[in-house]
């Protein structure tokens, strides 16, 4: 394992390593936003949860309204955090999840960590709609 201290977006990045099982996008949501163009919403972050393998979150950043079956580069991450609580706040990473980005139709994910009862979770996901990247970071979640 190697350290790594760096800052992106409020995700403090630290001995960073990848705890990935296979996931869905099922489960208890624990968050969502939705992100909007025109005062439409375009995408949608959503985080689930369940209790399998120590606790598993997943992520999925879906297509809404009019970038729903509409292929864009779309792209979704999420990590487990140090933290134990602080709903809302920044990460340092224990795990990442790979990133899926693509351009995808109706969502990307489903991307997911493990080991994470207790410890918060961060995602982040955007969708590149009409010239612009909309994007929706959750800070810290499920704490």
């Amino acid at each position: 394992m190697f350290a790594s201290v760096a800052l992106l977006a409020g995700v403090s990045l630290f001995a960073s390593s990848t705890a990935q099982a296979a996931t869905s996008c099922s489960g208890t949501i624990t968050y969502h936003q939705s992100v909007s163009h025109n005062g439409s919403a375009i995408g949608e972050l959503v985080i689930y949860y369940n209790s399998s393998n120590g606790g598993t979150n997943s992520a999925c950043f879906y297509h809404r309204g009019a970038s729903y079956g509409v292929s864009a580069t779309t792209s979704v991450e999420i990590y487990r955090c140090l933290q134990k609580s602080g709903t809302g706040g920044g990460c340092t990473v224990d795990a990442s999840s790979r990133i899926d980005k693509g351009s995808y139709a109706y969502n990307a994910g489903p991307v997911g960590v493990t080991g994470t009862a207790d410890y918060c979770v961060y995602a982040y996901g955007y969708v590149n709609w009409a010239g612009h990247e909309y994007s929706v970071s959750s800070g810290t979640r499920g704490c």
